[in-house]
């Protein structure tokens, strides 16, 4: 990555919904790469956020004086994201980059902007390559709108 010149980068990835976007954007990069994972619940098993950010699996890797690259599925109301970064700088790494798949700025609820966006999209809630709704859809090969009707099937209940 040229943000990185030919630094070794630590990138840290917030599970499970960034985990097939990390994979895949793992084999595009030449760097020497460690990797680690986070896990962050922001959501009950609907589409309704729980409100804070709850830390279930923190990281193994000391990243004092690291390159940190960060990498989420999807900033919304950039609650989880920004706790994760407050996190993260309280262990010193010499630098810290956020990228994220998707980007629904329409949402924010916390000023955020991520150093790295693939796509900008509507408020609309997505699911399938990783992104989820209440764990079902993840292993979509891509990313669809998850239809309304789908939101609170009865059997789910």
């Amino acid at each position: 990555m040229q943000a990185y010149g030919q630094e070794e980068i630590t990138v840290i990835t917030i599970i499970n919904g960034a985990i097939l976007f990390t994979a895949d954007l793992l084999r595009q990069i030449d760097n020497p790469v460690r990797l680690d994972c986070i896990r962050i619940s922001s959501y009950r098993n609907d589409t309704k956020s729980i409100g804070t950010p709850q830390l279930i699996h923190n990281l193994t890797l000391d990243i004092t004086n690291r390159h940190v690259l960060l990498i989420d599925d999807i900033l919304d109301t950039g609650k989880t994201i920004a706790m994760v970064v407050g996190m993260l700088q309280k262990l010193h790494p010499a630098t810290l980059r956020t990228c994220v798949l998707l980007d629904k700025r329409g949402r924010r609820e916390v000023p955020f902007s991520a150093d790295f966006v693939g796509f900008e999209i509507p408020d609309k809630f997505a699911v399938g390559y990783g992104l989820d709704f209440a764990e079902r859809y993840r292993n979509l090969p891509c990313i669809g709108v998850l239809k309304p009707q789908l939101q609170n099937p009865p059997e789910w209940v």
